[in-house]
């Protein structure tokens, strides 16, 4: 009883700060409804911003990912789990279309003009094709009904999913702490931290029995 108090406190606080991370990429995309491109990230893109592919590509990425984002972190917990089941697979079927087939596409096509060149374009293709790939293992173990396994899958989609916060996480903290590095390069840094550092976690979390503890009503 006393491991699950401690992981229900350990979940809340992640709640809060995931909750509090989401809000505020809210407030980031409403600028870009504006859609000019001369509001905030697309001045260093002017280059290719006439490119219609890539101007689709960035607003349907950038207004899908907070739906991935909110209706994930509503998965993870075990009364949407064992109350309202119903509920719980809607949302996941809403995160696996939007992700799948919205945002993890387009991310991948911003992602071939990253910022930084090939090191950073390397980082977010790989990202959108490890994105997709975790999240149709995690629907392919629940059509299994290997809910364990599905578990696990959608822990490792969801650390993937975060890494636009704690892409911006990582990059507050390089400027906070005035890490002696040029732009460029602290962009190659957090752009394959943002998602390397949380699928280590999400392998922690599977390795400390996350998604079995979830199954515990």
């Amino acid at each position: 009883m006393k491991g699950i108090r401690i992981w229900s406190v350990i979940a809340i606080v992640a709640f809060a700060a995931i909750f509090y991370g989401s809000v505020c990429m809210i407030q980031l995309t409403i600028p870009f409804l504006q859609f000019k491109p001369t509001v905030d990230f697309l001045n260093s893109k002017r280059l290719i911003y006439h490119l219609d592919w890539w101007r689709y590509s960035f607003y349907i990425h950038v207004f899908s990912s907070p739906v991935v984002i909110f209706t994930g972190l509503l998965q993870f917990n075990r009364f949407s789990i064992h109350r309202r089941p119903k509920f719980h697979r809607l949302l996941g079927m809403i995160y696996i279309i939007t992700l799948v087939f919205i945002a993890a596409p387009s991310g991948f096509l911003m992602g071939l003009y990253a910022n930084g060149s090939y090191p950073t374009q390397i980082s977010f293709t790989l990202l959108s094709l490890l994105w997709i790939f975790t999240t149709v293992m995690a629907y392919r173990k629940v059509q299994q009904k290997d809910y364990v396994s599905h578990g696990r899958w959608m822990v490792r989609s969801y650390a993937l999913t975060l890494s636009a916060i704690s892409l911006r996480f990582f990059t507050f903290l390089i400027g906070y702490f005035n890490i002696p590095l040029y732009p460029a390069e602290a962009y190659i840094v957090v752009s394959y931290s943002s998602w390397i550092v949380n699928l280590l976690l999400a392998e922690w979390l599977i390795y400390a029995k996350y998604p079995e503890r979830l199954m515990i009503k």
